[in-house]
């Protein structure tokens, strides 16, 4: 375990300024006293791109290359046409740094509003794949704005990459007490990729025998994040089936404020990158309304990733405690702070004093 933590800082734009140094109050908080943490701003976002035209210049993509891990607050603004951010700095992080798992765990903390009846136990991770699929930007236009127009998305699936994302799930699932995992494709309709991914599964579970399989079409899975979540455990599956579901996931169990994700370079050639799942908000930033729950969950991703297992379980175990003692609340759809009265900076004043007690 590395004594020192060298983190990039990206906090983006709208409410990721505000909720990001809270990120940063709680791991400065909860890192033990040998472990010096650096850290250096990237300026990157809508401001950058209005300012410059600029969405990740090589240079920053090269000094990003060579920190621990990034912790990233928002990108979008409604200013920024659609997919510039998006596929210009967000992808291109993802695909440079080779972030093939993207981790999204799912968790009804205490207190906490679901729109679920009977408050089932829900407590479950998605292994999703990040660097494949229909998000590869294989595809095109022919005819465009004409009445004839023909427009492609091809998903991208080889062996090589389904097998190593399948593998880190397997791996996962192997750690956790319930060592269940499941398959979630389209084999039915999707034959070609949905085979692949269901024979390399199958393949890689002969190596894990105490693991439990599972395999459900994606429409099946929807109807059962709703009606019997508590099926789950670890979830592998691919990356627009990983985007969709993990949203449905996120909505009930307190709502997409409280969500938080990896992007995961399994290897360590590459920082890994952490963030919130809620947008900017731009209707809210500035106005301390943003609950930094989201990142502050972000924050104990990274340090699990980067070794620090105690310090991660107090982070969570604070925010499970914080949950439970402002009673029930269901952050806003971009992360404000719902039904609590607190402030942004109040409420990771008070997580920092929770890891820090």
């Amino acid at each position: 375990m590395s004594r020192s933590l060298n983190l990039a800082v990206i906090p983006g734009d709208g409410i990721g300024q505000e909720v990001v140094a809270q990120g940063l109050k709680v791991l400065s908080a909860v890192l033990p006293q040998d472990v010096k943490l650096e850290t250096r701003e990237y300026d990157l976002g809508a401001k950058r791109w209005h300012r410059t035209g600029e969405t990740l210049p090589e240079a920053e993509l090269d000094a990003l290359r060579h920190h621990d891990a990034i912790l990233l607050g928002a990108i979008g603004d409604p200013s920024v046409p659609a997919g510039v951010l998006e596929r210009g700095l967000l992808l291109k992080l993802r695909f440079a740094f080779d972030h093939y798992v993207n981790l999204r765990p799912s968790k009804l903390f205490p207190n906490t509003a679901t729109p679920l009846a009977g408050r089932p136990e829900i407590d479950f991770v998605v292994v999703r794949e990040g660097t494949e699929g229909p998000y590869t930007g294989n595809g095109g236009s022919l005819r465009t704005g004409t009445p004839a127009e023909v427009a492609t998305e091809v998903s991208v699936n080889t062996a090589y990459g389904v097998e190593r994302v399948v593998r880190d799930a397997f791996a996962r699932a192997d750690a956790r007490p319930r060592r269940k995992l499941t398959l979630v494709h389209k084999n039915n309709v999707l034959v070609h990729a949905g085979h692949m991914w269901k024979r390399i599964f199958d393949k890689v579970a002969e190596e894990y025998p105490a693991v439990t399989t599972d395999y459900l079409h994606v429409d099946a899975a929807t109807i059962f994040f709703v009606t019997q979540p508590e099926r789950f455990d670890v979830i592998v599956t691919d990356n627009l089936f990983g985007d969709i579901l993990t949203d449905l996931a996120a909505a009930v169990t307190g709502g997409i404020g409280l969500a938080a994700s990896g992007n995961i370079n399994p290897t360590g050639e590459f920082p890994s990158m952490f963030e919130p799942v809620h947008g900017s908000a731009p209707d809210i930033a500035g106005t301390g309304k943003a609950d930094p729950t989201a990142t502050v969950l972000s924050v104990a991703l990274l340090l699990r990733h980067l070794g620090h297992e105690a310090e991660a379980v107090r982070v969570e175990e604070a925010v499970a405690a914080d949950l439970a003692a402002r009673g029930e609340s269901r952050p806003g759809p971009e992360g404000s702070a719902g039904g609590s009265l607190r402030t942004t900076d109040e409420i990771g004043d008070a997580l920092a004093v929770r890891v820090a007690g």
